[in-house]
């Protein structure tokens, strides 16, 4: 049996066919990956960081010529507003109506929510706790992305996972939530949905995919993980992030390798490009453990909606009529 998604709140914001969402993450959110999942049903997201202009637009338009199919641009609030300049530009080439989504994240809720609304696009920002969250709702987003502390990275120390996450915020927030952290596949699409969640995000997943254009031995290092670990930082800004667990990660972790101001900088980007996952952290979230093959972006998008309506299926057979009394 065939189902949709008819009447899901993050489907008629996005416009897509499903509610999954490929995590922005920087450097791989390019325009195979966002083109790949976009094309499949899914909600690719255009990063927006490190590009210039001309090449941003670039990407987009290889995206556009892909498929008529949607997708939607994403803003690290932080990155972005610590640059005013590009800032700027990139507020003033994305809300042009180039797409009808924007995401944000990493920073102020409030800071571009106003003026994406004044653009006439849906806004969905990311947040960790409940309290961003509903600063995000009261300026007016029309979605939040929940992110539990599973993730792979910005989480604070004390942030809550997301089986307690998702509940504590559906209680609380009008608006449609996304949930992010620990999902890799229709399980954990199912379970959030179980939760209050009416999408997913996923990012540890798509990582490794085909489209990726990170070092294979990158994407084999989290499809051969058993264990992750989390490491503190010195930033300010991104707190804690975390890695597939190596004898390289552990001695980062120990402050005895790497550099935990800059972990993703300098030697160990050269590194983590050569395919170093010995000389360079492989970050994942927790959900790396769950990733057991490389796949094409758009079989990552079909296999989780087959197995989240297959597992939809499994719960309902377990409802039971009571036998009417005699």
């Amino acid at each position: 049996m065939t189902y949709s998604f008819e009447g899901n709140r993050v489907i008629a914001h996005t416009g897509t066919e499903y509610p999954i969402f490929q995590a922005p993450i920087g450097l791989i959110s390019r325009s195979e990956m966002v083109g790949a999942v976009s094309a499949a049903g899914g909600v690719g997201l255009l990063e927006t960081m490190f590009l210039p202009i001309p090449e941003l637009q670039a990407e987009f338009d290889k995206v556009r010529a892909r498929s008529n199919c949607p997708f939607g641009v994403h803003f690290l609030v932080g990155f972005l507003s610590s640059q005013p300049e590009r800032e700027k530009a990139i507020l003033d080439w994305a809300l042009d109506g180039k797409t009808r989504l924007v995401t944000t994240g990493y920073g102020d809720p409030t800071r571009y929510a106003e003026r994406i609304k004044d653009a006439g696009l849906i806004t969905y920002h990311h947040a960790e706790t409940l309290d961003e969250a509903l600063r995000a709702e009261d300026a007016g987003v029309d979605g939040v992305i929940l992110a539990g502390a599973e993730k792979g990275g910005g989480h604070g120390p004390h942030n809550l996972h997301s089986f307690a996450l998702l509940q504590q915020a559906r209680r609380r927030l009008q608006v449609p939530i996304v949930a992010s952290g620990g999902i890799v596949d229709g399980y954990g699409m199912a379970a959030a949905f179980a939760l209050g969640a009416e999408g997913v995000w996923m990012g540890t997943r798509f990582i490794a995919s085909k489209e990726c254009p990170w070092h294979d031995n990158y994407k084999q290092a989290i499809v051969g993980s058993e264990h992750v670990i989390g490491i503190e930082t010195t930033r300010g800004d991104i707190t804690n992030v975390r890695a597939v667990r190596t004898p390289f990660a552990e001695a980062v972790a120990r402050d005895e390798a790497g550099d935990r101001g800059k972990p993703y900088a300098g030697d160990a980007m050269a590194n983590f490009y050569q395919g170093r996952t010995d000389l360079a952290l492989v970050g994942a979230g927790e959900s790396a453990v769950l990733v057991h093959e490389v796949k094409p972006a758009a079989d990552i998008v079909k296999q989780t909606v087959a197995e989240f309506w297959s597992e939809i299926d499994r719960l309902a057979d377990l409802r039971k009529p009571i036998a009417a009394a005699r």
